[in-house]
This record gives structure tokens, sequence and C-alpha cells, in this order.
């Protein structure tokens, strides 16, 4: 090799190898390889079209020719089966990612917990990491995981003052992670240290509200930390002026507009409304919902949701160009989650989608529309995965500096971090009248407002 190209390969960074589990349209591993530092090796994904997706992308030089997937549920494929195949033996895995199927524990749905099925694939990843012993782990998952139950008991159930029978320890709020970090603690020779963030992709850079929970671990007794929110609102960067000594300026938040700008489709492809959700929608003015409606039509088109005391936000939503996504789903064209384009009256398109998780231009996602709207809808925005992935780049290169020897020190015990995760939500109706956001004019009434809480930190026991 000629003595310049050597010296091209020695000032290239560190590339750390990474395996995937529940894969998907590869959101976070797209994130973690835009900042150069690591290589995905293996992908372990069980939906057919989302293998069709990373094949496809791989054939097409998007990602290492020589990743290897599996196309099988995690439980039918073997740790060792992962390490043989990428040449590796166990310890020397420098990443294992993914996110667990979180439907479990959201609290936008029926909680299951882990006595659905799908809870137990938390356990799963567990068995990776305590087989492959990675220097680090990074698992995402939604923010209720934070605060599931192994068994849950329905609200109506439970005890109200002095009556009725207490929760037990595997129905208390938390109980899930905490079991979590007690079996992760148990993994043989290689013990784990683990710090939990909850984050929000909007106060990164994202154009999309999405609330997330990263949980970062490593084999080194190392504590890591995420950094403070680089984007905010008005309200946000008006309060931090007023609070903080000499803060940084918070760049505004990316928003739909950003997203979607120069992109063009003469026919763009659209898991769309029914003619006659059209027909509502094309009654709600951009930034607006169904308190636009007149009363009449916000009962017939609603029916007994009409009459509930929160959570509506989502009937009959117009977006606005002006503002953030809000979080997206795996179907745009419910309507009491409606996705409705700004001035046109349809859903968001696929590629509309994959804007707003900041997916490549070029990326191209398989399977039928539908499929591919659940890969955009699950995936975790590259962003969060870009920041993630910086965060573990500084923390192992720090290791490497010094031999990879874990600290003599370890931290007390697990934490979890709560770095502004929640926005709060922008003003729908106030003093009787609804509050619309005109993209492009002046929209103070209808701002969001600052933050209340912004750093926070517990101990997991």
């Amino acid at each position: 090799m000629h003595r310049s190209e050597w010296a091209i390969l020695l000032a290239m960074p560190k590339q750390y190898k990474v395996i995937s589990l529940f894969s998907g349209g590869m959101g976070l591993d797209l994130g973690l390889e835009s900042t150069g530092r690591f290589r995905i090796v293996a992908c372990v994904e069980k939906v057919p079209a989302f293998c069709d997706t990373i094949r496809l992308n791989q054939k097409a030089g998007l990602l290492h020719p020589n990743l290897k997937v599996f196309e099988q549920s995690i439980m039918d494929v073997s740790p060792e089966e992962v390490l043989d195949a990428v040449g590796l033996k166990a310890g020397e895995v420098d990443l294992i990612v993914g996110g667990p199927p979180c439907q479990s524990f959201s609290t936008a749905g029926c909680r299951g917990t882990v006595q659905d099925a799908r809870g137990t694939l938390l356990w799963q990843f567990l068995r990776f990491v305590g087989a492959i012993k990675p220097r680090f782990f990074l698992m995402e998952n939604v923010r209720g995981l934070l605060s599931a139950a192994i068994r849950h008991r329905k609200i109506a159930e439970r005890p109200k003052g002095k009556a009725g029978e207490p929760l037990a320890p595997d129905e208390e709020p938390g109980s899930v992670v905490r079991q979590f970090a007690s079996d992760l603690q148990a993994i043989g020779d290689a013990r784990y240290h683990m710090d939990c963030f909850e984050v929000n992709a909007v106060n990164y850079g994202a154009p999309q509200i999405r609330e997330r929970a990263l949980f970062i671990g490593n084999r080194y007794n190392m504590m890591v930390n995420f950094p403070d929110p680089t984007h905010g609102s008005e309200a946000a960067s008006a309060s931090r002026t007023l609070f903080e000594d000499k803060p940084t300026p918070l760049q505004p938040w990316a928003t739909l507009r950003d997203a979607l700008s120069g992109l063009c489709e003469d026919e763009p492809a659209v898991l769309d409304f029914s003619p006659r959700k059209k027909g509502f929608l094309a009654m709600v003015p951009p930034g607006s919902n169904w308190r636009s409606l007149p009363e009449e039509i916000q009962r017939e088109s609603m029916g007994k949701a009409w009459f509930a005391k929160g959570g509506r936000s989502g009937w009959w939503r117009r977006l606005s160009f002006d503002l953030p996504c809000p979080t997206l789903v795996t179907m745009p064209n419910h309507a009491s989650t409606a996705l409705c384009h700004p001035v046109q009256t349809r859903a968001l398109s696929i590629r509309e989608y994959a804007r707003i998780q900041e997916f490549p231009d070029d990326w191209k996602f398989a399977g039928t529309l539908a499929e591919q709207y659940a890969q955009v809808g699950n995936a975790v925005p590259t962003r969060l995965g870009r920041v993630a992935g910086d965060v573990i780049a500084r923390a192992m290169d720090e290791l490497a500096k010094h031999k990879w020897r874990p600290s003599t020190n370890p931290p007390p015990s697990y934490r979890v971090v709560y770095v502004q995760s929640h926005v709060r939500t922008r003003q729908w109706f106030k003093n009787g009248q609804t509050l619309v956001w005109h993209d492009g004019e002046e929209n103070g009434d209808a701002s969001y407002s600052a933050p209340k809480t912004k750093r926070k930190v517990r101990r997991l026991q």
C-alpha cells in the first residue's frame, strides 16, 4: 500500500462494530452510521418486507456489502450463530442496538406489559447482551416503559384511599424496568452500568415531536451523559434567557416546512383518508382540528369521543407547515390521530413520512404501502440515533485511550435522567375560541409553553 494511503487510513477514526436487533426500517442504525463511527455488521429482523428493505438498500450501496441479515424471529436466533456469521467472539462486539416492540408499554393503548408476549422481547435483547457481552448497548423504547408494571391491574380495580387490595411489587409502576435492571446486574462476568435518558427528538433538531427512552449500558463502570437540548420553542428560549447565566442560545425547532422543503411528488404514494373523512377534514384550516367544525358536525363525526375529557387533539387534525410534526404513527389516516397535509386534503405520503423521520432521500422501502408506513412510523428518528451515537463514540474513544480499563469506582446505581422530554402541548382552545395556526403569519396565541422541568435525575433502585 502506498504511504499516502496508509496516512489516510491512520487518520480515519476507528469504526465500531454493531449488531442490530429488531432492525425494522433501520432508522436507529442509519443514525448511528451517519456519525461515521459505527458499522452495522449484522441485523436480526423477522418481518420479510423489512428485511427486503435492508437488502434493497444494501444492493444499492447504502449499507456495507458484508452486512449479514437474519430474517428470523429473535427467539429463533442464537447469539453464537450471529457471532459466527460476522467472525467475532463474545466480548469483541462494540455495540448492540435495538428497540424491542413497544406496544405493550405505550400509554396510548391498552397496556399489557409483560403479560403480552411482546413484552418478553425485552429479555430477548438482554439474552443477546448476556451472551455476546458487547462493550456497550443501546436500547430504545417508548417513555411508557419507564412506568410500566410487570403485572397490570386495571385502574378501576386499583386501591382507592384505604380501600382495596394494595398493589403487589410486580404491579407497582416501574417494576418492568426495575426487574430488567436487576437481571442486567446478574449477568455473569460482565456486569453493566446503565443510564436511561428520557428525551424528545424535536429538541435535537428533528422536525417531529417524539418522546423516547434511551437505555445506554456499558461494562466499564462508566456513567455517560446525554447532551442538553440544542433546539427549542420561542417560549423555551425565553425562559432559558431568564433563568440561566450566559445560556447557549437554542436554535428554533425544525418545522414540517423544513422537513418537506424541496420535495416534489407528482403522484404521492398515500395511505389516504376515506371520502367521508375527507369531507370533515376539508372544513378544517391549517394548524387546527375538530374544534374548527360546527358543533353538530363535531358530535356527528366523533361519536362518543366528543364527550371525552382529554386526548382529542388528533381528531380531524390538519397539520401546519410552521410547526414540528406530531409523532408519526404507523397509519396516518385514522380519524382520531389524523395526519392531514396542511393544504391538500390527504394524509401525509410515505415519502413525506420518510423526510420527517430524516431518512436519506435515496433510501427505498420494500413491501406493501401499509408495510412501508409501518417501517417508517415505528422507526427511531435518525437524528436521535446520531446524537446517541456521538455520545457512545466519545465514551468509547475515552475508554480506548485507557486500554478499556473499567473504573474501580462503579456508579452507586442505575440512573433515569429526564432531559426535557415532555413538550407542553400548544393550546387549541382558549376563552371560547379555537386557536388556529395560520401558516406564515404571527402565531403567538397558539405557541407552545415553556418547559417546567429541564433536567432531573433519579436513581433506579
